[in-house]
């Protein structure tokens, strides 16, 4: 009598939705389900779901109408019930933590032949996301060039490994020097 058994897999489905609409792309609030599970075996209805959620914030008062949002979610399911936890585990980077090294950085890999080095923003989360927050001028990438971050595609360019390393040994002596 499956038809008798609160479906959690249907419940998460139809939050899936909503979870997806909390986010605000032009401000830089991203929210990406990336995992889900339901079920134990596939005669026997779901009595439990699951989902992983990927938020990202580039405002700060973003992470507490995204929190507050997740705390609205009602559910769809006569009897389902829903369980929020975790929170948003980085605050944003702003670039202007980065302000002060980036111009040292720039300046240094002229000095040692690299003239295409670009500053961007790509919305990810790291340590240097912690340091930034407490007033610590972050500079963050400076490891390996490459592409695909995270996917089966994700390769770093191994000709470019030693570029790397002296950029980020030309910055700290540059830092060094100066203090």
């Amino acid at each position: 009598e499956p038809e008798k058994g609160i479906n959690a897999l249907i419940e998460l489905a139809a939050q899936v939705q909503k979870i997806v609409a909390i986010a605000q792309p032009e401000i830089g609030t991203t929210v990406t389900p990336t995992i889900a599970t339901a079920g134990t075996t596939e005669n026997v209805v779901p009595a439990a779901a699951q989902i992983t959620v990927d938020v990202r914030v580039n405002v700060v008062s973003e992470k507490a109408r995204v929190e507050s949002a997740f705390d609205a979610l009602q559910p769809t399911l006569a009897g389902a019930t829903i369980s929020v936890s975790g929170l948003i585990n980085r605050p944003p980077m702003h670039e202007s933590s980065s302000t002060m090294l980036y111009a040292v950085a720039q300046s240094v890999a002229q000095g040692i032949g690299i003239t295409d080095l670009q500053g961007i923003a790509v919305g990810g989360g790291s340590d240097g996301n912690f340091t930034a927050a407490i007033g610590v001028p972050t500079l963050d990438g400076l490891g390996a060039c490459g592409g695909g971050a995270h996917a089966d595609t994700e390769y770093i360019k191994v000709s470019k490994m030693g570029e790397r390393a002296a950029l980020a040994a030309a910055i700290t002596r540059a830092l060094v020097a100066a203090s």
